[in-house]
């Protein structure tokens, strides 16, 4: 008995003296802030020794602004990392005032600078105590944590509600139960309503509906339900005061939160994009609707990175150094990869200076063929014998390009040769012949071409045919390059005028048995105008 007396009496004074040995000390920063949660606990609960950190102030409004400060502390589950707050006397903090037309920095410190920079402590004489601002606006800060309307609800609970059980009051796990059947309700609730305000702005700003949209919406939807919801209990969770546990239970719903709003700004941007590709199926240009997946792919890396940042700076990473890493990083990257970066800024000019659209017949360097698709890294050429170049967009941005694509009209040049014995009068007639063809001919312009007799080759008479074809692509070209050539042949058969081709002739004026070698030729105008004729109707027709 006597031995269980003695243990009881030195587990008391052990407690006594662990007690006693800390004491009320504002010499620092850290000291401070440490007297103040230190005698709020439960096992050394003090709240007049706690108080000693308030200055400037009667003794009772002391501890009231003291036991606030702690419970706005515990209701945002902000939970004091003593490591990281200076114990140096004349701490300096970072942020400097104007005192004297001189730039002086303050004897400050802050512990939540982010979510909470008016609660901070400042140097007073040789002191550190909470500061006035933070004073000043304690009450407010605390009405804003603590929603009235709920802390007056809990003042209503019956007195059974008010009982502890396994070191929580019995309200607390009923109101936590409440509040998860609540977030249940409010989805149901609020994603018809939600749907339905996108929906009204969607016909506000594109009237045009069709199914992807539609379903986008939805899509859009559910993430900015989810938002208002975890809005609602961080409005509502500081009033349980679930102490350590607020701090997990607030980084859980901030990274949910960065999460949601990642879903919100990806499913905005994959709307807007469906919304630009609606609008390009009604334009002529085939590029613009190469514009789309690049889009989408910039803009949904970038969403990532800007996501996965912030959820770093939740776990206490300096957003300064975090901005600066992410500088730096992207900086190394270029030089890593400076011809992928190339390649991306030719992508922009591509689409930006428009040198050729899909489709479109090009001759770019050695590269000569009909374009393909146009990618974030390079654009895809089909040649004639149907083999693909992939050629990088930097590169393209350097080359001097052929657009045949662009033209009004595909031109269409070339000299016909025919024997020098050819008569005059049949050269005309020929000339006429083939000029009347390309007036009939559907795919040419009738307004605009040349057939002339143009000089002497070496074994021909040349005539210059210059004319344009109407159609653009390649196929039809050669097609009414077929029908047309055709029709000169007949029509040169028509009038027994040939073709030349290079000869060498031995002329020998006495030869016996031998007649003249020029050719006998029609020259009848009668007989010429009807060849003509016939060739004509036969081309119409045909």
């Amino acid at each position: 008995m006597k031995k269980l007396l003695i243990v009881l009496l030195l587990i008391v004074s052990a407690s006594l003296f662990s007690q006693e040995s800390v004491q009320v000390d504002l010499s620092n920063p850290n000291a401070t802030i440490y007297t103040h949660i230190y005698f709020l606990m439960p096992d050394s609960y003090d709240p007049e020794k706690s108080a000693k950190t308030i200055h400037g102030v009667s003794d009772s409004e002391a501890i009231s602004i003291a036991i606030k400060i702690k419970e706005i502390f515990d209701g945002k589950g902000k939970l004091v990392d003593f490591d990281k707050i200076p114990k140096d006397p004349s701490y300096l903090d970072t942020i400097f005032t104007v005192q004297n037309n001189l730039m002086q920095h303050l004897n400050r410190f802050v512990p939540f600078p982010n979510d909470l920079p008016e609660i901070y402590v400042e140097k007073i004489d040789n002191s550190w105590y909470y500061s006035k601002e933070t004073l000043d606006v304690i009450d407010e800060i605390y009405a804003t944590t603590f929603p009235w309307e709920f802390t007056w609800l809990q003042k209503q609970f019956p007195e059974f509600f008010q009982k502890v059980m396994y070191g929580f009051l019995i309200w607390k796990p009923i109101g936590l139960l409440f509040l998860a059947i609540l977030c249940v309700l409010l989805f149901y609730l609020l994603n018809p309503i939600t749907f339905f305000v996108l929906k009204q702005f969607q016909k506000l700003i594109y009237k045009n509906s069709f199914n992807e949209l539609f379903d986008l919406l939805h899509e859009l939807a559910r993430p900015i339900v989810f938002i208002l919801i975890i809005k609602v209990i961080e409005k509502v969770l500081p009033s349980f005061q679930l102490l350590t546990f607020n701090t997990f239970l607030f980084l859980g719903l901030r990274i949910s939160e960065t999460i949601f709003w990642v879903f919100v700004f990806y499913k905005l941007a994959k709307l807007l994009l469906s919304v630009y590709k609606d609008y390009t199926k009604k334009t002529h240009s085939k590029l613009d609707d190469q514009l789309a997946p690049i889009l989408s792919k910039i803009t949904t890396t970038m969403i990532i990175i800007i996501g996965f940042l912030h959820i770093l700076t939740l776990f206490g990473v300096n957003p300064t150094a975090v901005i600066a890493g992410a500088s730096i990083g992207g900086i190394a990257i270029a030089f890593a990869a400076q011809d992928s970066v190339k390649n991306l800024i030719g992508t922009i000019v591509i689409f930006l200076d428009k040198p050729f659209h899909i489709g479109d017949w090009i001759e770019m360097g050695s590269v000569v063929g009909t374009v393909e698709s146009v990618g974030l890294r390079s654009t895809r050429v089909r040649a004639a014998d149907t083999s693909i170049y992939q050629i990088p967009n930097g590169k393209i941005t350097e080359l001097e390009i052929n657009n045949m694509g662009l033209r009004l009209y595909r031109r269409y040049s070339t000299t016909l040769g025919i024997r020098y014995d050819t008569p005059p009068v049949l050269i005309e007639a020929f000339v006429k012949g083939i000029r009347e063809l390309i007036k009939e001919h559907p795919e040419t312009r009738s307004e605009a071409y040349n057939v002339e007799f143009t000089g002497f080759g070496d074994s021909s008479l040349n005539i210059l045919v210059n004319m344009y074809f109407k159609k653009l692509d390649w196929g039809s070209e050669q097609s009414s390059k077929h029908r047309l050539h055709i029709a000169i042949v007949k029509l040169a058969a028509a009038l027994n005028v040939e073709f030349a081709f290079p000869s060498s002739t031995l002329m020998i004026e006495q030869f016996p048995e031998k007649g003249n070698i020029y050719m006998k030729y029609d020259t009848d105008k009668n007989s010429i105008n009807e060849s003509i004729k016939a060739i004509l109707d036969d081309f119409k027709r045909t």
